[in-house]
């Protein structure tokens, strides 16, 4: 329960917003220089270039957001109206739309505590009881690795393709490579927010020449290769402007200090928490080096005030010693500082709410909250709806690496006082 005052932040302190540099209006005022303000340019080439380079990847094709490149991965993996697509279940909804875009049926695999990404055991499940699906799409939750060595090894067993959504974790890797790079096509995204920026666009990633040149055609309007403006399929305008692609060619030679400013973050947080009754999101320490796009906490069961959420709002109970993500998130909010919920697992979503969700015990439909409102465990004694009760327990902390420490010591000394 929080029991003293703060003095508001006089600029606020953001989740994570984006940090320039200078050199992107560089790249930006070339663009305009020479006139080449369209989809064509030598800031998209370049994009493209670094991009490949950075994730081990033979092509990037640089794509006017995430969301249009994660759309173009289902065309290139074959999701068919009434397939089924397994998806991981704790993700940003752009991460499933592109499958209902092509009229496939999302069904969502239950997520792990190790890493808050899919669970290997939910996943076998699903294929036990969906064993024609060909198509798996995987999230690198808040920039830390799944577990996608062992995830493609099992979609390989099972005739599966990955779609490798790294929008999240660009920078991030996984015994030695870089997120991106595993799925049959990966995709990152430099939307506003993320680890480098371009205000908006992303890129599609494959080791296929033939898809990359797929890719870049779709992304066109399909034209084809006449004097005339001549189409045999369906196309669309998402290629990347080589305006929006000198802002992210401005920003790559900036990755990896992005990367060490949240790192410290995060391991400050870490370290000022550790006698709080939380724990920061986890990794996998031996293979994994996440970017650290976002620190978040979990707290512990024992440590939880009553707290409910309904669609839009949510209340709790203030008790001392205890705390919930809701009290956090308002005493920060009080203090002109941004954080903010777990995202919601996509079963969850009232727009989901019929699709399947699998968990390590099986079918998970109508366990939702299962364990939050009767405490149901599986029979390995572990919650059956793990990303349910994440979403409970959980929250993202702010995390831009232009906060300052004396900024996040605030921050730390917030988040302390609601559990005195």
């Amino acid at each position: 329960m929080v029991t003293k005052e703060f003095t508001p932040f006089e600029n606020k302190v953001w989740l994570s917003s984006p940090t320039m540099h200078g050199e992107e209006l560089e790249y930006m005022k070339e663009a305009y220089d020479t006139n080449w303000m369209s989809t064509v340019g030598a800031n998209i080439n370049e994009v493209e270039r670094l991009t490949a380079e950075k994730t081990g990847r033979k092509y990037a094709v640089a794509l006017s957001c995430g969301t249009a490149a994660l759309h173009l991965a289902m065309k290139v993996a074959g999701v068919k109206p009434g397939m089924r697509v397994f998806c991981s279940d704790m993700t940003f909804d752009a991460t499933i739309n592109p499958v209902v875009y092509e009229g496939g049926v999302p069904v969502f695999i239950d997520t792990e505590y190790d890493t808050w990404n899919m669970d290997l055991a939910a996943l076998e499940k699903a294929f036990e009881l969906y064993p024609d699906v060909k198509v798996v799409v995987v999230a690198h939750l808040y920039g830390t690795p799944g577990k996608i060595d062992e995830i493609r090894n099992i979609c390989e067993k099972h005739g599966a393709v990955i779609v490798e959504d790294a929008a999240e974790s660009l920078g991030s890797t996984y015994k030695g490579k870089m997120t991106g790079s595993f799925g049959t096509v990966g995709v990152c995204s430099f939307n506003g927010n993320k680890i480098i920026t371009g205000s908006a666009g992303g890129c599609l990633l494959t080791d296929d020449e033939a898809v990359y040149e797929k890719v870049k055609k779709w992304s066109t309007q399909s034209r084809e290769d006449a004097p005339w403006y001549q189409h045999e399929e369906i196309g669309y305008n998402y290629r990347m402007s080589n305006v929006i692609a000198g802002v992210v060619r401005g920003q790559y030679p900036h990755l990896e200090e992005h990367v060490a400013q949240k790192t410290a973050i995060y391991e400050r947080y870490k370290e000022s928490f550790k006698d709080l009754p939380v724990k920061m999101n986890p990794y996998d320490e031996v293979n994994s080096v996440p970017n650290f796009w976002l620190s978040c906490l979990l707290i512990d069961e024992d440590a939880m005030c009553r707290q409910v959420r309904g669609e839009q709002d949510a209340l709790y109970i203030g008790e001392h010693g205890k705390s919930c993500p809701t009290e956090i998130l308002e005493a920060l909010a009080k203090c002109n500082a941004e954080g903010r919920p777990i995202w919601k697992p996509m079963h969850m979503q009232p727009i989901f709410r019929n699709n399947g969700f699998i968990t390590r015990e099986g079918d998970g439909r109508g366990r939702t909250n299962a364990y939050i409102a009767g405490g149901k465990l599986g029979k390995d004694g572990r919650p059956i709806d793990v990303g349910a009760d994440i979403f409970h327990r959980g929250l993202c902390l702010p995390s831009d690496n232009k906060m300052t420490v004396e900024d996040q010591e605030k921050i730390i000394e917030i988040v302390k006082s609601c559990f005195e």
